[in-house]
Formats: structure tokens, sequence, C-alpha cells
């Protein structure tokens, strides 16, 4: 159904229930309606019209003699019919440009950044998903850290810089390090860190060359999966659980998260953002990701300088998020972040 399908009528009656479900997530009854003076209808008139979007599939009573609230196929029609987007203001878009700034951070940290800020601005969950690079490292280094730790220096080609923290073998001395760093800066650099890894596991594999623990360590620890796979940075989980009573079960929150921490379902979800550009509104289980009813998701991905998507910004909360605010603030969120990246 489209919304040129539902007389003015139906469409007033039907935009007032949701905005009402948006402000207070709860049910809403002709007589309340009637109250609404733009309306200029009578209760038996409104409870007609509410009866003929429930025939329609877009609005439901969650008990007998409760009122309605829009089901997932009226949200959708009411976000892609009648949502008024808004605007950020220059005070708004100075504040993203400023909490998303390098600032002697890493791209990392930049991100978790972003995250937190989404979260922040729109009382949700915020998500980010880190890009994949697939630039070739120029130097790697470690420096200790203390007995058993040791903070890896990354240097890509582009001059990004990524700091991973190790745990190491017992007993190794920083002779050792040295040489570990020695023996990957002349044999591997100039290489992608998803090649090195490749390049050390067939050495391993082989018995080509006698590795040090350190090295066999840096695989072990996944240090070299950075080229290669997805970071998901998700902040504001407490925000969520504040609109628990509007969500009617805590269960699909906990599951939400459990699913998030799958990393198939983090490439899945990158996925969807890739069919097209721009910002992506998914409701409840329409996406195929997690089955869920009653959540909603604004994600948006962001690109490169060779206009490649490498990663995704967004928001997750409520179905009755306040889709008209956080839309333009994930989408510039994502235009922030891609000019980053250049």
């Amino acid at each position: 159904m489209t919304i040129q399908e539902l007389n003015e009528r139906s469409r007033t009656v039907f935009r007032h229930v949701v905005e009402s479900y948006m402000q207070t997530g709860e049910p809403v009854g002709s007589r309340t309606l009637s109250r609404i003076s733009q309306l200029d209808l009578s209760p038996a008139s409104i409870r007609n019209v509410m009866a003929d979007l429930v025939d329609a599939g877009l609005l439901y009573s969650p008990h007998t003699s409760a009122g309605r609230l829009p089901t997932q196929m009226g949200m959708r029609l009411f976000v892609d019919g009648i949502l008024e987007i808004g605007n950020l203001t220059e005070s708004e878009r100075a504040d993203i440009k400023a909490r998303c700034a390098v600032d002697g951070r890493n791209i990392e940290e930049v991100l978790t950044e972003a995250s937190s800020m989404l979260s922040g601005l729109s009382n949700c969950a915020g998500l980010v998903i880190a890009p994949k690079s697939d630039s070739s490292v120029k130097q790697i280094e470690f420096v200790r850290l203390g007995i058993d730790k040791a903070l890896v220096i990354i240097v890509t080609a582009n001059g990004m810089v990524e700091n991973r923290t190790i745990e190491l073998p017992p007993g190794l001395n920083d002779s050792a390090l040295r040489e570990a760093a020695n023996f990957l800066n002349a044999r591997l650099a100039g290489r992608t860190l998803q090649a090195m890894k490749s390049e050390i596991q067939r050495e391993l594999d082989s018995h080509q060359a006698q590795l040090d623990e350190l090295t066999q360590d840096l695989i072990s620890h996944d240090i070299a999966s950075w080229g290669g796979g997805e970071t998901l940075i998700v902040r504001g989980h407490a925000n969520l659980l504040q609109n628990v009573q509007a969500l009617e079960d805590l269960e699909k929150i906990k599951e939400l998260f459990d699913t998030l921490e799958v990393k198939k379902e983090r490439i899945k979800l990158l996925d969807l953002t890739e069919k097209g550009s721009g910002v992506k509104i998914f409701i409840g289980s329409e996406n195929n990701l997690f089955s869920l009813s009653g959540t909603s998701m604004i994600i948006s991905p962001y690109k490169n300088s060779q206009d490649q998507i490498v990663g995704a910004v967004g928001v997750i909360g409520p179905t009755r998020l306040n889709y008209a605010r956080i839309i333009p603030m994930v989408d510039y969120t994502a235009k922030v972040i891609g000019k980053l990246l250049d």
C-alpha cells in the first residue's frame, strides 16, 4: 500500500496515531484523537477510520479494549510517505565535525567517539562498523608496556597509525622484540596486513622459516586481521534499555546485542549498506538480520577516496525513534567520517 491510496481523512487520523505513538509509546484511542482540534471529527467517526486502517494492516490493537498502535507496515508507510526530515543546524554540524576530528587519535578511537556521539545525540544505541583497509604496511614496531604486554604500532603507506596491545610469551626479552620487528619490516613491509598474515602463515605451515614466539603470537592474537575484517563498535546500550517498556520485551534487546557480537552478522550488516548509497532505515524484522519487532535501525555507509564503501555508522533504538532528527544526523556523520578517511 502507498500513502496515496488513503483518503485525506484516513491519512490525517493515521498520522496522528503514529505521532502519538512516537511521543508516548502507548496505544491511542478515538476519544483522545477527537480532542485534537485539527481533526474536527467525532469519536465515532474516528473509530470507523481506525477500523479501516486496521483492516488495511496499518494499525493494530495490543489488547481488546486498548487503543491502536502502528504495525511494522504502518511505520514503514509513515517513514516513506509522511515523515518530514529535519535539517541539522550549523552548530550541530560543527559539533559533529569537532567530535569526529582526528586530533592525534587513530581511526578506531575516532570511530568509537562517533559511536558514543550518535548514542548521546539520539538517546539510543550508536553503532559504527570500522573500515576495512587494503593499504600496505610501511612499518611495524613493538613497544614493551610491562612484563607480559607490548604495544604493536602499525604504520600504513597512507599514513594511518594503528595501535594494538598484545600479551607477550613468558620470558620474552627486549632483544627478541627488536628481532621480530626487524624480521617483519625487512621481509614483509610493503604488503597489506592480510597479505602479511598469509605470508607468515604459509611459512609456519611449510616450516620454511623459524619464526620466534612473538611472530607466532602476532598470528594467534589475530593482530594482522585488521586488513581483512570489520570491527563493530556499539555504544549506548543503557539508552536502549531505558526504553524497554516501549519495546515490550527485554529479551529482544538482549538478543539484539548477542546477534551483533557474531562477526558474520556484522558483515551482513555492512552488505546491506552496499546496495546503493545514502541513509537506510530498517524497521523491525524487515531487514532479515535481527528478526526482531519493536526495534529500528538507521544506518548510512561511508566511503573512501575511491568512492568505495568501507564501513557504516548508525543508530539502533525502539521503533518510535525520532526519525526526523536522527536521519540527517546519521547521514552527516557518515559524510564527515568519509572525508576523514581521505
